[in-house]
C-alpha cells in the first residue's frame, strides 16, 4: 500500500493566506507600486537640481549620503532606502508574474483558440514591466556601479549624467524607458485605486486626471535631463 507523503502546503498564517489570495497580490501591487511611485516623485525633483550647476547637483548627492548623521551611519540611509526599494520592486513584480499566470491557467481549455486578445492596458503594463526591469539593471550599472559608463568617475555624478547622455545609447536607453515608464504610471495608478477601494462613481474622472497628469509630469521631467544635455542646456 502506497503512503501519500505529500504535505499540506497551504499558508497557515494570515499574512501567507492573503499573499496566496488574488486580492492579497492586487493589494501587494498597489501598495508597492505607491512606494515606487512616492520614490520616482522624489528622485526626479532630485534630478532636477542639475539644472542649478555642478556644485548644487554634486552637494544634493552628498547630502544623500549624510541624511541622519550623527544617529545614522555615513550612507546608511540610502542604504535603507535602495533596500526598501529592491523589496517594493520584488513584491511588485513576483506579484505581476503570479497573477499573469494564475490569469492564464484559470481560462477554459475550449477558449484556447478563441481567446479574447490582452487590452491595450494589459499588453502595456506587461512589456512596460520588462523594459523598466531590464532598464532598472543598465542605471545601477550605469550611475551606481559606474560599470557601463566609459566616462564616469566617482565622486562626480553631474559629471556621470553629462557623461551618460553625451552618448546616442544612453540616451535612447533612457528615453524609452521613461516613455514605457509614464504609460506604467498612467495604468498602474488607476489599477491600484481601485485595488485599494478609492474609485467612486463621483471621484472617477478626477483619478484618471491625476493618474494622467502623474505620468506627463513624471515623463517630462525625467526626459528633460537626457534632451538638456544633448542641446547643451546642461554641460
Amino acid at each position: 500500500m502506497a503512503v501519500d507523503t505529500r504535505t499540506d502546503r497551504r499558508p497557515s498564517s494570515y499574512a501567507g493566506i492573503l499573499w496566496h489570495s488574488t486580492v492579497g497580490k492586487k493589494t501587494a501591487m498597489a501598495v508597492s507600486g505607491i512606494v515606487m511611485l512616492l520614490y520616482l516623485v522624489a528622485h526626479m525633483l532630485g534630478n532636477l537640481k542639475i539644472f542649478f550647476g555642478a556644485a548644487e547637483f554634486d552637494g544634493y548627492a552628498h547630502w544623500l549620503r549624510t541624511i541622519g548623521e550623527p544617529f545614522l551611519h555615513h550612507e546608511w540611509f540610502l542604504w535603507i532606502a535602495r533596500v526598501v526599494l529592491l523589496a517594493a520592486v520584488v513584491v511588485h513584480a513576483v506579484a505581476a508574474y503570479q497573477l499573469s499566470r494564475r490569469d492564464i491557467k484559470a481560462r477554459p481549455s475550449k477558449y484556447v483558440h478563441k481567446k479574447k486578445r490582452a487590452s491595450y492596458a494589459t499588453r502595456t503594463m506587461r512589456w512596460g514591466g520588462i523594459i523598466l526591469g531590464l532598464f532598472i539593471v543598465w542605471h545601477i550599472l550605469d550611475l551606481t556601479t559606474l560599470t557601463v559608463n566609459p566616462r564616469a568617475e566617482a565622486g562626480h555624478p553631474y559629471a556621470n549624467v553629462v557623461a551618460t547622455f553625451s552618448t546616442w545609447y544612453g540616451n535612447v536607453i533612457y528615453i524609452v524607458a521613461m516613455l514605457a515608464l509614464g504609460l506604467h504610471i498612467r495604468h498602474g495608478f488607476w489599477s491600484a485605486a481601485q485595488t485599494l477601494g478609492a474609485n467612486r462613481p463621483a471621484r472617477d474622472r478626477t483619478l484618471k486626471a491625476i493618474a494622467n497628469l502623474l505620468a506627463l509630469v513624471l515623463t517630462l521631467g525625467f526626459i528633460a535631463v537626457p534632451v538638456s544635455v544633448m542641446t547643451g542646456v546642461v554641460s
